[in-house]
């Protein structure tokens, strides 16, 4: 399985090339906890001028969004950097904000007119709905006629050009966004680059007098499926790869968005907004060196040989259970033992994966490392329960009343990784019914620990006793909330219906529960 998941990608040609330089690249300087988010940061000029001479070595151009957070030196920095800049001014519904940026980027424009060979006059500020087209094109104006003879633009989403068509006249040039994996619907990553084209060409048909620069593209290397469009670090690298291609052979300028993954956009879009980067985050390490091989897995080896090593040592727990047992079990036991080990091995190293790139904040980090803690632990308890004959424990005789409850160990122990899995799922499977944007899906993590449950419900299961009312609710709720994320999500979205066919099984294993008959 590791062999075929972790297989490199073979580019025409590498994202990036020593030979060929990108035409220019989004830059936004925060790092670790930074976030435009807290107008009290303030950025050093020594962070920025690291990252703008790491930059200059594969684009001539960077391309900045405001002048928060001590941006407003990135110019000076540039030119000691050898860097064109598109300088942005960020725009929205504060007018006095407006204003201030405004002023900043007029005098830094005629000061550094070298350095600064564009201004774009507010990012996705129509998409937002912050600003009417109207007030729009009066600030581009305004700023145009202070900034002469330096071009101006505005940056949206290209069906935001379309729909707002007065704003092509107040411009020099058009600056249009494609993202692919965002657009409505959903391109997949073999398409992408066709569809960049096509979408440059359609503007270029309703605005032709002008330049079409193409302002942002590019495709997120972690994060949820959308439709069929998979975030992987093999499809940012081709994508990129055949997006600089084509603009070469039809002649035409792009940015891509962007040159250091960005971890504050997790707390705005989930996972997948983090990873759009060229250099991670964290190591300011290029993600694709010219001359290496591009896979989703670069330590699929280790991977590989943590997962063996656990599945033997669940197999050798069910081994020693048995040897304290005077009779052998069923063979079916020592199948779901198989089963539940070997799948538990397959995926340990795609749930630890999971783990690191998903898990954002406090609350992120308790919610995945309890359910990566359960999956850990789940498969273990379960070949010795599934050797001894134990039955799968009920939330009753865990935390029910105290004649109620089963104080054995084993039983304790399986009803704690029940009960985090059943929270945690349920928890995410309504977070996917009700505000599903920007999730993820615990396929991983959730079929280490579902599946096991799931056989030892099926060989183990009370033959008598009431349904218990806390199963059979987050059983329905989990049921019901598969199949309406199933239709939602699209089914050529993999994670999607893996993650609804796991939430049903956990249903399905949680309503077939059985309590403990109690003597009166």
């Amino acid at each position: 399985m590791w062999w075929w998941i972790a297989q490199p990608v073979n580019l025409a040609r590498p994202p990036i090339d020593a030979a060929t330089r990108l035409d220019c690249v989004s830059y936004a300087p925060y790092r670790g906890q930074q976030t435009p988010l807290n107008p009290a940061i303030r950025l050093t000029a020594q962070q920025m001028s690291e990252d703008l001479a790491q930059l200059a070595r594969i684009t001539p151009c960077i391309r900045t969004y405001s002048v928060d957070n001590g941006q407003e030196q990135v110019p000076a920095l540039a030119a000691k950097a050898g860097l064109k800049l598109m300088q942005g001014i960020w725009l929205g519904s504060d007018r006095l904000k407006n204003r201030q940026q405004i002023d900043t980027v007029v005098g830094l424009a005629k000061q550094y007119p070298g350095v600064i060979s564009s201004i774009v006059v507010g990012n996705e500020v129509l998409l937002r709905g912050e600003m009417t087209a109207q007030d729009l094109a009066a600030y581009i104006r305004s700023v145009k006629v202070q900034v002469a003879p330096i071009p101006v633009t505005y940056a949206d989403v290209w069906e935001y050009w379309l729909k707002h068509r007065e704003i092509y006249e107040a411009v020099d040039f058009i600056t249009i966004h494609i993202l692919p994996y965002w657009e409505d619907f959903p391109v997949r990553a073999r398409h992408a680059a066709a569809h960049v084209d096509s979408i440059r060409r359609r503007v270029a048909v309703a605005f032709p007098a002008k330049e079409i620069f193409v302002g942002e593209t590019g495709w997120p290397s972690a994060g949820r499926m959308r439709e069929g469009a998979l975030p992987s670090r093999t499809n940012q690298a081709r994508i990129i790869s055949e997006v600089l291609e084509t603009a070469r052979r039809e002649n035409y300028r792009v940015n891509l968005i962007e040159a250091y993954d960005q971890p504050w956009k997790r707390a705005l879009e989930g996972t997948v907004g983090g990873y759009w980067g060229l250099f991670d985050a964290g190591n300011r390490a290029l993600k694709y060196p010219p001359g290496v091989q591009v896979s989703n897995f670069p330590a699929w080896k280790w991977q590989m040989g943590a997962g063996l090593a656990y599945c033997t040592f669940v197999f050798l727990v069910a081994l020693l259970t048995q040897r304290r047992k005077p009779w052998p079990p069923r063979w079916t036991a020592w199948v779901a033992v198989g089963l539940s080990a070997t799948a538990g091995g397959a995926l340990l190293g795609v749930a630890a994966d999971k783990l690191l790139l998903e898990s954002f904040g406090v609350g992120g980090w308790v919610r995945w490392g309890a359910l990566f803690g359960a999956a850990m632990l789940t498969p273990v308890f379960a070949a010795v329960a599934l050797i001894d004959g134990r039955p799968l424990p009920t939330f009753v005789e865990l935390i029910g009343p105290v004649h109620a409850r089963d104080r054995a160990p084993l039983s304790v122990l399986l009803g704690v990784c029940l009960a985090v899995t059943a929270v945690i799922a349920l928890e995410s499977a309504l977070g996917f019914v009700f505000d599903p944007r920007y999730r993820d899906f615990p396929f991983a993590q959730l079929t280490m620990t579902v599946l096991p449950f799931a056989l030892l419900m099926l060989l183990n299961r009370r033959p008598e006793g009431a349904r218990p009312i806390a199963e059979a609710v987050f059983g329905g709720a989990l049921v019901l909330s598969a199949a309406w994320v199933a239709i939602n999500e699209g089914f050529t979205n993999w994670q999607s219906v893996w993650t609804c066919a796991v939430w049903a099984l956990l249903g399905v294993t949680m309503w077939r529960a059985r309590a403990a008959q109690i003597p009166e």
